[in-house]
């Protein structure tokens, strides 16, 4: 029996379309001035016991205004997020975002497609935004890639071609077969970041699968430990197939030898696969460009948007030089996904067919607005400026006696250490991490933080259009003085 009444029709639209309207002004007008008063506000702060309780509630049943959700998200979410918008945040390694981004995701969320497949303007944008980034990197416009969310999906997608091109059957079809299981064998320096490792797990190669070549002294992957692991695996009837090269280590920034890699990947045939989340699109800097040769020579590269280019999270991209091996790697279509000549469904190679994902967000509107909007020129003075501020940093910390460098400043990425003389390794780690956060909570600054030869460094990774050299001043000053304080 219908219990509701016939003439109530019952939608998730506004009642009153004029107050939404207002509220959605409301919104663009708090959200336009969030970002132009970034530096007024703490960079971060400590969600208060009160604020996180009202996080534990049961699921809400019944409906509330518009305006008192609005109400809730100003009170306990906008205060504490994470930072990365602020001019002094340096952790880990993210952008801050564009306002055209923001624009791109605002109407991604207005039009709400599905960018898996089908006949209609989403495609197109992001069919233009990889032959962009082909571009942008010297791949041929046959190339293919794909926008995912994150490095991470796109080193995943490029290892997993790499894995079905190299090991010479249908594994798609088969499987791992027995008498390759535990031998197919992927290199990488010990500096590559750790969501590679995973993707090969997750490829049922395992984590031995991968070899970690020792590093330089600037930490670059070290080529003669490389090819003769190479050639001492293969003696044991192992397989090689794959090298993975990084544009930006995580830890420092450093960048392999891209050339020499790829030299030995024609010489070996093996896939020549370069991470470059953190430096890859650095290409656009004058001031970095010579130092990613050879990038272009790459079987694939992964991507990070998000970090170097702003993009508002998430904004990933894999490309890959042979588009049929790309497709063969992940295409399946049944019935419900069959092709039409005509309509909506129309259309060939659907961006589901290059991925694991079939319901897609439209993360390419954003990319295609901030980069009509600026331009690649604009974006790699943003890139160079970064450069330049991280040598900056350097030499501030080599005018202070208690200050030093721990590592090479690669790209971007100054790692180094409050050092007052006198301390023993275990004292200096606990010394500077407690340094580091008093830092974020004192809403000073947000540094990142590693670990190299057992030694704990404050990491400054800058990739932050809105940062300035006084900020550095600033930071530098105030780090002096908790060293100082906490050494007294």
């Amino acid at each position: 029996m219908n219990t509701f009444p016939p003439t109530d029709f019952e939608t998730l639209d506004p009642q009153d379309w004029e107050t939404m309207r207002a509220l959605m002004h409301q919104m663009v007008d708090d959200a336009v001035g969030y970002l132009a008063n970034v530096r007024d506000r703490e960079i971060w702060q400590q969600m208060p016991p009160e604020v996180m309780a009202s996080f534990t509630g049961p699921v809400p049943t019944q409906p509330s205004s518009a305006e008192s959700v609005y109400e809730e998200l100003q009170s306990t979410v906008l205060p504490y997020n994470m930072g990365n918008v602020h001019p002094r945040f340096w952790a880990w390694y993210m952008g801050n975002g564009t306002i055209s981004g923001v624009m791109g995701d605002f109407w991604a969320s207005v039009m709400n497609p599905n960018v898996g497949g089908g006949n209609h303007a989403g495609i197109e944008v992001e069919r233009q935004v990889l032959n962009w980034m082909k571009e942008i990197m010297g791949f041929p416009a046959s190339a293919s890639g794909l926008l995912v969310s994150g490095g991470s999906m796109a080193n995943f997608s490029a290892l997993t071609v790499a894995r079905n091109v190299k090991a010479g059957y249908d594994i798609r079809q088969e499987g791992i077969r027995p008498e390759i299981a535990g031998k197919m064998i992927a290199y990488a320096s010990g500096e590559v970041h750790s969501c590679n490792q995973k993707a090969l797990e997750l490829l049922g190669l395992g984590a031995n699968s991968l070899h970690k070549i020792r590093v330089n002294p600037d930490y670059t992957i070290n080529l003669e430990a490389l090819a003769n692991q190479i050639q001492e695996d293969r003696a044991k009837g192992l397989l090689p197939f794959c090298v993975i090269g990084t544009s930006g280590t995580v830890n420092t920034g450093a960048i392999d030898d891209l050339p020499a890699l790829a030299d030995l990947c024609e010489a070996e045939n093996l896939w020549f696969h370069v991470d470059g989340a953190i430096g890859a699109v650095a290409v656009l800097a004058p001031n970095a460009k010579a130092s990613l040769a050879g990038i272009e020579r790459a079987d694939s590269i992964a991507m990070d948007l998000h970090k170097w280019l702003h993009m508002p999270f998430e904004a990933g991209c894999v490309l890959i030089k042979d588009a049929s091996a790309h497709k063969n790697a992940f295409s399946l279509i049944p019935e419900y996904l069959a092709k039409n000549t005509r309509g909506v469904a129309s259309g060939e190679n659907w961006p589901s067919e290059y991925g694991l994902q079939l319901s897609r967000r439209f993360r390419a509107l954003k990319i295609w607005m901030s980069l009509k909007e600026h331009g690649t020129e604009k974006f790699g003075r943003m890139i160079a400026r970064n450069i330049e501020q991280a040598q900056y940093l350097g030499r501030l910390i080599a005018m202070e006696p208690t200050l030093e460098l721990l590592a090479p400043i690669g790209l971007d990425i100054v790692c180094f250490r409050y050092n007052p003389g006198g301390m023993d390794l275990a004292a200096l780690n606990a010394l500077n991490k407690e340094i580091k956060l008093q830092l974020e909570e004192q809403a000073i600054a947000v540094p990142g933080y590693t670990t190299l030869a057992d030694a704990y460094c404050i990491r400054i990774a800058i990739a932050n259009h809105r940062s300035t050299t006084e900020d550095f001043d600033v930071f530098l000053e105030e780090l002096l003085r908790l060293g100082k304080l906490l050494n007294g």
